[in-house]
């Protein structure tokens, strides 16, 4: 049977969710929406859907039609996407995990209906029998809003917010990656932080007070060397200050780029988490996907941090991998666990169009892209025995399995701008090249955004515009 198929919306409407959600089901597909007056080609496989005001038909194979005793855009939305739901699963002989959701944000959902007072079963039955979503799944989203709730309850994070400044600059750029990165050998790293400085500068004297927590992040910061660290975190200090900040965390990212000079230096300006990203304890998989770093030194680099005092390290790892299956996420688990981290952060690969993962698929997909859920239970089950809870939760577009991305961590360790950047509670300030600051206004259904250009030289050319429109966004 062919995976060509094309999506006919009339009048056009919820195309994205329809698009998704298909792709789910086929994510080596060939899909697409029709454009308005297309014309249609007969070796498609064409799904039609007509939506009228009160009711809703999709021919695909089969005809299912919903009617509504109301005109109201969310029902007829989930109405829809269980007809397409049903078809296809019917088609492909399997569900979903997360079943008709194809937002990033699936914990949204229970902790909304927590904060308005839903008892638990009020929660999982909607999860379940509006969304679809698996008892396994709705058990970890319940569990990580629970534990989100628990965390935002200890402060009024609606009145303040969080600063993130993007270094986006690594090394060698890995096979998966999608992100604006550039690389440090051929980038000026000094220009950089002379704009980046006019940026934070500006976007400090806006701020009244120093930010709750603070994210420095990448890209790969600490491809920077000690002086320019000193300089950044300088900059941080004095156009933002850091008295009453909760959180500091700083992306130490790849282990190769790390030394006792740099650690120093982190330490130093205050600090209080630093995340050291291994992907994978598998030589043989670190050198498919780019990662020059080797596994003696992430020993070296954690041991090293640890000696320094940091006292709440996090690591990252992705499932899903080329050539990984069970055993070998098994093995990274062991070997990572050993070390004792106070968090970890397990990613299940997005590849993502960007990515030369994905632009060379035919020639790595012999290796088996396995991250499947069987791995997924496995990590949970190795995390709970660490004595570590998921504390945030996001999915991505076209991730392997149609799983998520979870933080895990130790009670009392869970990352504060992790929760607050990913269910939007609170406005980020972002300062570099391809970061996004988001206003969230204080009731918390409006949001609106100004997005930094991801390519350097038009980043730095055009700052004073960029701080104007931010101006704007944040005195509106």
């Amino acid at each position: 049977m062919s995976d060509r198929i094309r999506i006919k919306i009339t009048p056009p409407d919820f195309e994205y969710d329809v698009y998704t959600l298909v792709k789910a089901f086929y994510p080596e597909g060939d899909i697409a929406v029709y454009k308005d007056g297309e014309e249609e080609d007969p070796q498609d496989r064409i799904m039609r859907i007509t939506l009228g005001e009160i009711s809703l038909r999709v021919e695909y194979g089969e005809v299912m039609e919903e009617t509504f005793p109301e005109n109201d855009r969310t029902l007829v939305k989930n109405a829809l996407k269980q007809c397409i739901y049903k078809i296809l699963s019917e088609e492909c002989g399997h569900t979903l995990p997360w079943g008709t959701l194809t937002g990033i944000r699936p914990v949204r959902i229970p902790l909304s209906m927590m904060e308005e007072g839903a008892t638990d079963p009020e929660i999982e039955d909607r999860l379940k029998s509006t969304y679809y979503i698996s008892d396994k799944k709705t058990e970890l989203a319940m569990n990580v809003a629970r534990t989100e709730k628990e965390l935002l309850s200890g402060f009024d994070y609606r009145s303040g917010y969080s600063l993130y400044v993007g270094i986006p600059f690594c090394p060698s750029i890995c096979l998966y990656c999608s992100f604006s990165s550039q690389l440090s050998a051929k980038a000026d790293l000094d220009g950089y932080l002379d704009g980046l400085e006019r940026e934070m500068s500006a976007m400090g004297e806006m701020m009244a007070a120093p930010p709750d927590s603070i994210y420095i992040g990448g890209g790969t910061p600490t491809v920077l060397s000690p002086d320019r660290l000193e300089r950044l975190f300088s900059m941080t200090g004095k156009y933002f200050g850091l008295e009453g900040t909760r959180e500091f965390t700083v992306e130490a990212g790849r282990p190769d780029t790390i030394d006792s000079d740099k650690l120093r230096v982190i330490k130093e300006h205050g600090a209080t988490r630093i995340s050291i990203n291994p992907q994978t304890m598998n030589r043989a998989t670190l050198d498919i996907i780019g990662r020059r770093h080797s596994v003696d030194d992430v020993y070296r680099s954690f041991e090293m941090a640890r000696d320094l005092g940091f006292d709440n390290i996090n690591m990252d790892l992705i499932v899903g991998l080329p050539g990984e299956g069970k055993a070998e996420v098994a093995h990274t688990m062991e070997e990572i666990l050993k070390l004792s981290p106070e968090s970890i952060t397990v990613h299940s690969l997005a590849v993502k169009r960007a990515a030369r993962l994905n632009l060379f698929k035919n020639k790595y997909r012999e290796m088996g892209m396995m991250g499947n859920e069987e791995i997924m239970d496995m990590v949970n089950e190795a995390t709970r025995r660490a004595g570590m809870k998921p504390y945030y939760l996001y999915r991505q577009k076209n991730m392997v399995g149609n799983l998520e991305n979870v933080g895990f961590a130790k009670p009392g360790f869970e990352s504060l701008y992790n929760v607050l950047i990913m269910e939007e509670k609170q406005t980020i300030i972002a300062c570099g090249a391809g970061s996004s600051t988001k206003r969230v206004w204080p009731d918390g259904k409006r949001i609106e955004r100004v997005i930094n250009p991801k390519d350097i030289k038009t980043y730095l050319e055009g700052i004073e515009n960029i701080t104007e429109k931010k101006r704007n966004l944040l005195e509106a």
